[in-house]
C-alpha cells in the first residue's frame, strides 16, 4: 500500500466512525436520499398492490419491471455523459422533479381508478426515464460533497441509508395501504395513501438538496459518438473479471429474482394481505443491512471470488426455499438470507469495478455496469411474471434458483480469474485478470 494512502486511511479512522457527516452538504444529501428512498419503496408495494388489484395477473405484474427498465436500456449511456457535461445536482433536481409529477398522476388514478392499468405504465416509464439520468449524476454528485479522506466512510453510510430505506419503505407502505381513514380522509385510503407520502418525501428531497452548497465542477467536454460509448462494453468483453463478476450477478438475479410475484405470495401461498407483502419486500434489505454492518468492522481480506461464487449460491439456494415454504416466517427468514447473501455479492462487484478499472475507464465501464444491474433486477421481474403465467408462481421461483445454481457453477469454470481472486486490491485482481488472459489461447 501506498504511503500516501496510509495517511488518508488513518486520518478518516481518527475522524471517527461517521467522520462523513462532519461534512454539511453530506448530512443534508443523506437526509434526503433516506426520505426519498422511503417514499420510492413505499410507492413500489402500492404500485404492485393496485396493478394486482385491477388484473390479478402475474403477467401484469412483470411488465412492471419493463416499463421501468426499458428508459435505462434507451438513456443510460447518454445519461452518463449528460452528468459529466452539465451540473449534477441541476439534473438530480430536474430528474426528481419528473417523479414528483409521477407520483401526483399516480395519486390521481387512485382517486379516480379507471379499471386500466396501461397509464400505469405510461408513469413508470417516466419514472424509469427519470431514474436513468439521476442514476448516473447521483454517482457523480457524492465526490463533491465531502473531503477525499472521508469517501469511503461516506460510501459505507450511503449503503446503510440506502438499506434502512430499503427496509421501511415497504413496511411503511404496506401500513398506509391498510390504513383506515373515515369522514372526509376516507377517498385517501389505499393507494392514493402511500402515494400522497411518497408525495411528501420528494418535496421534501427536492428541498435539501437545493440546499446543498456543492463545489464548481469543471465539466468533462468530450465528444459523443458511438464510438466513445461503446468503449466501455469493449473493455468489460477484454476483461475476463469484470465480464465474469458482472455476468454472474446478471443471470443469477435475472432467473432467481422473485420480488414481482410478492403479492401472489402474500395473497395465495401465505395467504396474508398488503401488511404481509411489506414485510416480505423489506427482508431482503433486513439482511443486506445486516452483512453490510458486518462488513464494516470485518471486511474482506482473502478468497474474494470463491467468497462471491459461494454467496450467489446462497442466493439461490435461499430462492428455492422461498418459493417452496407455505410459513410466513420461513419465508421472512429465506428472503433475510436472499439479502445478505446479494449484498457480499455487491461489495465485491463493486470493489472489482473500481479497482480493476483504469481511472480514466471507470465512467463508462460504471453504465455497462448500470445496464447489467438494471436488466437483472427489472427484467429479473419480467421473467418471474412470464414463468410465472406459464407455470405458476411456486414452479417459476423454484426453477429460476436452480437456475442461480446452475450459473453460479457455470462462472466458476468459464471464468477462472473470478474464481481465483484473493484480496480486493488493484494489483492482485489485476494479476488474477492477466493470469487467465496468458492461460487462453490467442485469437
Amino acid at each position: 500500500m501506498a504511503t500516501g494512502d496510509m495517511g488518508v486511511q488513518e486520518s478518516a479512522t481518527q475522524a471517527g466512525a461517521a467522520s462523513a457527516f462532519l461534512s454539511r452538504d453530506f448530512r443534508l444529501y443523506q437526509t434526503a436520499r433516506l426520505l426519498v428512498i422511503l417514499g420510492a419503496e413505499a410507492q413500489a408495494v402500492a404500485v404492485a398492490w393496485q396493478i394486482y388489484q385491477i388484473t390479478h395477473s402475474a403477467l401484469d405484474l412483470g411488465l412492471t419491471g419493463i416499463a421501468l427498465f426499458a428508459p435505462v436500456i434507451l438513456f443510460m449511456l447518454a445519461a452518463g455523459h449528460v452528468a459529466d457535461r452539465y451540473d449534477r445536482r441541476a439534473i438530480i433536481l430536474a430528474c426528481y422533479s419528473l417523479q414528483a409529477l409521477c407520483t401526483l398522476a399516480l395519486l390521481r388514478f387512485a382517486l379516480h381508478p379507471t379499471g386500466r392499468v396501461w397509464p400505469i405504465y405510461a408513469v413508470l416509464v417516466c419514472i424509469g426515464t427519470g431514474r436513468a439520468f439521476s442514476s448516473p449524476a447521483s454517482a457523480a454528485f457524492l465526490p463533491s460533497l465531502i473531503p477525499q479522506h472521508h469517501f469511503v466512510n461516506a460510501v459505507t453510510w450511503g449503503a446503510i441509508v440506502f438499506q434502512i430505506a430499503n427496509i421501511a419503505g415497504p413496511a411503511v407502505g404496506g401500513l398506509l395501504y391498510t390504513l383506515p381513514l373515515t369522514g372526509p380522509l376516507a377517498p385517501c385510503t389505499g393507494a392514493a395513501a402511500v402515494y400522497i407520502f411518497t408525495l411528501a418525501t420528494l418535496v421534501a428531497f427536492l428541498v435539501l438538496v437545493g440546499m446543498v452548497r456543492t463545489k464548481p465542477l469543471r465539466m468533462v467536454k468530450n465528444a459523443f459518438n458511438l464510438e466513445t460509448m461503446l468503449a466501455g462494453f469493449k473493455y468489460v468483453l477484454r476483461t475476463r473479471l469484470l465480464l465474469g463478476s458482472f455476468s454472474l450477478d446478471l443471470f443469477a438475479v435475472l432467473l432467481g429474482g422473485a420480488t414481482a410475484l410478492m403479492p401472489i405470495f402474500a395473497t395465495e401461498i401465505l395467504h396474508a394481505g398488503p401488511g404481509a407483502l411489506g414485510l416480505l419486500r423489506a427482508m431482503p434489505a433486513l439482511g443486506a443491512l445486516a452483512v453490510s454492518l458486518v462488513m464494516t468492522v470485518r471486511p474482506i481480506r482473502h478468497n474474494a471470488g470463491r467468497l462471491m461464487l459461494s454467496c450467489v449460491a446462497v442466493f439461490g439456494a435461499a430462492t428455492i426455499v422461498f418459493g417452496l415454504s407455505r410459513t410466513l416466517w420461513i419465508s421472512l427468514l429465506a428472503l433475510v438470507a436472499v439479502g445478505a447473501s446479494d449484498m457480499v455479492s455487491v461489495v465485491i462487484r463493486s470493489s472489482i469495478l473500481q479497482l480493476a478499472t483504469p481511472p480514466h475507464m471507470r465512467g463508462r465501464v460504471s453504465a455497462v455496469n448500470g445496464l447489467f444491474v438494471g436488466a437483472s433486477n427489472e427484467l429479473g421481474e419480467y421473467e418471474s411474471g412470464q414463468t410465472a403465467q406459464w407455470w405458476g408462481a411456486v414452479r417459476a421461483v423454484v426453477v429460476g434458483g436452480i437456475g442461480s445454481l446452475v450459473v453460479t457453477g457455470l462462472a466458476s469454470v468459464l471464468f477462472p480469474a473470478l474464481r481465483n481472486a484473493d484480496t480486493l486490491s488493484a494489483q492482485s485482481l489485476i494479476e488474477s485478470n492477466r493470469s487467465q488472459s496468458a492461460a487462453e489461447p490467442p485469437d
